[in-house]
């Protein structure tokens, strides 16, 4: 049977029970048996091998409690990012690398069917009245959805996806974003705790990297996480207290912002707080909270590199209260320790760019003490492939009170 034959089969039996049968009260496995059974009766006579029956009894099940073609793509643990720009665009992205899809949706309805089948496994809703939705799936994927008028390509929906292992120090220094050397610095920063800032634009692993140094922060503390969308996977915590951000609901009710649970943390007697991403004013209530006892907590942020991470800092602030610059500058400088910046290159890798320690020197003074960075080899280097590594600078770390707080006399 033809790729085109089976498409038009599916359809056929897809339509049929839509027509004919009260999906509300049929139960997931009567359904598959019903597929099957219509499957066996309009094949009887053809020769069609098993595995084509099976695949033809799967896109009919998913088309109708699935989420029709995206349930293979979401299934391969390879793909990292699907993008549905519409019913006739779908993009995905791994190793990454983005790549167009063959794929297509039937039509626009038939996306929209999908998206709103996604929308309400999180009872939320998606409409021309409220546009705009960020949800996850069962898995824990992040989905954004944003659908006309807003949308002129029609549909967007747009789903993350992360590994079901958590990301270590290990895999990044097998990935060539550290060295062995620079995890153990870093293992000595978090246990010592200091505060840090993972910084960089979109993409360039971020999440992926405060995961990572969360797992080195000792297993008898406790800890609170602060997330859009829950994707941090720490292990071996057991007194640990993860939160997630509410929209509002259709009438504009009923949101908890990040800067809410911030404050709402702080009455949970915390000894480290994780934010997954400061983007606005919440920025305030996490650098107070860094300064009122909460050392050895972290956080990211969009950010070209560190310096423009404490400028984006200060902007943040500003956005929830009017306090002098030099002020702003006092309290970045008292609460942040250390800011990681990474970067996606032009090969698609993900490298740690910088190390910086943020040094104050009063009246709204900072400086930073840049203690390891990239160092690209030239003479090795192509359009299509970067080769380098991250070297110290020769710098000696300024601020070391906390390494010697918690016994580290070594130099650093």
């Amino acid at each position: 049977m033809t790729f085109e034959k089976e498409q038009e089969l599916v359809v056929q039996i897809r339509n049929f029970i839509s027509e004919n049968i009260d999906l509300t009260h049929t139960s997931d496995e009567a359904l598959e048996l019903k597929i099957k059974e219509l499957t066996e009766e309009r094949l009887r006579g053809e020769y069609v091998s098993i595995e084509q029956t099976i695949s033809i009894n799967e896109q009919v099940y998913s088309s109708l409690r699935g989420f029709g073609l995206l349930d293979s793509i979401i299934k391969d643990e390879s793909i990292t990012e699907v993008m549905v720009n519409g019913p006739d665009n779908i993009f995905i992205e791994r190793s990454g690398r983005l790549t167009k899809l063959e794929k297509k949706f039937e039509s626009e309805k038939k996306l929209e069917d999908v998206i709103q089948r996604i929308v309400a496994l999180s009872g939320r809703e998606v409409n021309q009245a409220s546009p705009i939705c960020d949800t996850r799936l069962p898995d824990g994927s992040r989905v954004n959805v944003v659908i006309p008028p807003i949308s002129l390509s029609g549909p967007i929906l747009t789903i993350r996806r992360f590994s079901k292992t958590p990301m270590t120090i290990e895999k990044l220094i097998q990935y060539g974003s550290i060295t062995e050397e620079i995890a153990e610095k870093l293992r000595l920063l978090v246990e010592a705790k200091y505060n840090i800032f993972v910084c960089g634009g979109t993409g360039s692993g971020k999440t992926t990297f405060l995961n990572a140094l969360s797992n080195y922060i000792p297993k008898d503390e406790r800890i609170i996480t602060i997330e859009d969308s829950a994707e941090l996977q720490i292990t071996g915590v057991d007194n640990i207290v993860r939160m997630e951000t509410r929209n509002a609901n259709a009438s504009g009710a009923g949101e908890i912002s990040i800067r809410d649970l911030i404050k709402s943390s702080l009455r949970m007697r915390p000894e480290r707080i994780i934010v997954g991403e400061v983007r606005g004013a919440e920025a305030l209530d996490m650098l107070q909270a860094m300064n009122t006892g909460h050392d050895g907590s972290l956080s990211t942020g969009h950010a070209n590199s560190a310096e423009d991470m404490i400028s984006r800092l200060c902007t943040m602030v500003i956005q929830g209260a009017e306090i002098p610059i030099e002020a702003i500058r006092d309290q970045i400088g008292s609460a942040v320790d250390i800011i990681i910046h990474l970067s996606r290159l032009r090969d698609k890798s993900r490298k740690t760019m910088e190390i910086s320690e943020i040094i104050a020197h009063g009246s709204g003074k900072l400086s930073l003490n840049k203690l390891y960075e990239f160092v690209e080899d030239t003479e090795l280097s192509t359009a299509d492939k970067v080769v380098g590594s991250l070297k110290r600078t020769g710098n000696k770390m300024i601020q070391t009170h906390k390494l010697e707080l918690y016994g580290y006399r070594g130099e650093f």
